[in-house]
């Protein structure tokens, strides 16, 4: 099956991309399914379902539209310690955390070394929670700055609902990447009012960086639970669209290939009956991702590690001595 590896400007014309969390039924019905994955066929900001213009902005939305009023789950507020703590980190040691801190599956290629690390949930944490308390954003990270398209995706309670994810496929350094998606998906996800403090213990955060771009020539070439998809076609009225779902996303589904493609169409826009001759006309770009995913109550564990305590009150350690 021909392929060819996806480089320079056409990997940053994808558009928009997806993370589920929860079970939908599949039909052939118009909209049917309730994750997310549309775009227009150039960068653009992309939501759910959505028929979205061309827009100058690389970012795009990921998650599912059956998000809980309220949010549900139990109420829980940040503790005085938590509260307490510095908005600079020490140096973060994973040892002894819990397996809430692992990466996602899929993460890595090859055997070779990932790029993603605690570190950088970490750094989101520290952002966010800087953000939300009023204090100074946290100071350049010592993770590698490197440039890789990127999601940051916040889920939240037990059952982990989505609670924000926005990304982008065209490569950012990720000091600067991460400190903006961060905010992005946490604050401006159109689906979900913005995040509160209150839900801050209640929060998990996942670093996704996406890597391995290869255009394929043929629709089913790519692996449940190990690719990516982004798929580019053309709706009934002739118009270019675009769609892509994050390498998790079929595999927590149980889709299979065909499935995963009719979501996909039926996100992106496409209405009329979908047929196998249709299909073959699917343009698809298959990726990979490296991604690590860590709760607040390991991020505090990590944060408390590197900080005095007295009378239940931190002290931080002199100001970003981790920095570079």
């Amino acid at each position: 099956m021909g392929r060819k590896r996806c480089v320079g400007a056409d990997c940053s014309k994808m558009a928009a991309g997806c993370c589920g969390v929860k079970k939908q039924k599949l039909s052939g019905s118009p909209g049917s399914g309730g994750l997310c994955g549309a775009g227009s066929g150039g960068a653009g900001t992309g939501h759910c379902g959505s028929d979205l213009g061309i827009g100058s902005s690389s970012a795009v939305v990921a998650g599912s539209l059956n998000r809980v009023n309220g949010l549900g789950g139990s109420g829980c507020s940040v503790s005085g310690n938590s509260n307490g703590l510095s908005p600079t980190p020490g140096g973060y040691s994973t040892a002894g955390l819990s397996s809430n801190l692992n990466p996602g599956p899929g993460s890595g290629s090859g055997g070779r070394k990932m790029v993603v690390s605690a570190e950088m949930c970490c750094f989101c944490f520290d952002v966010l929670y800087c953000h939300l308390y009023g204090y100074q954003p946290p100071r350049t990270p010592r993770f590698t700055n490197d440039p890789y398209p990127l999601f940051v995706t916040w889920k939240i309670g037990r059952d982990k609902r989505l609670r924000g994810c926005i990304g982008t496929f065209s490569a950012m350094n990720l000091h600067s990447g991460l400190r903006e998606y961060t905010l992005t998906s946490a604050l401006k996800d159109s689906r979900f009012p913005p995040m509160t403090r209150e839900e801050l213990p209640r929060l998990f955060c996942s670093v996704s960086l996406l890597t391995n771009f290869e255009d394929v020539g043929d629709y089913l070439d790519w692996e449940v639970g190990v690719h990516g998809i982004r798929i580019e076609f053309f709706n009934e009225k002739g118009s270019k669209r675009t769609a892509t779902y994050l390498p998790e996303v079929a595999k927590e589904q149980g889709w299979d290939h065909i499935q995963t493609i009719d979501s996909l169409l039926r996100k992106g826009g496409y209405k009329a009956p979908i047929t196998n001759d249709f299909r073959k006309t699917i343009k698809l770009t298959r990726y990979r991702s490296e991604k690590m995913t860590m709760n607040y109550t390991d991020y505090i564990s990590l944060r408390q590690q590197h900080h005095h305590y007295q009378n239940g009150i931190g002290h931080p350690l002199p100001p970003y001595n981790h920095y570079s």
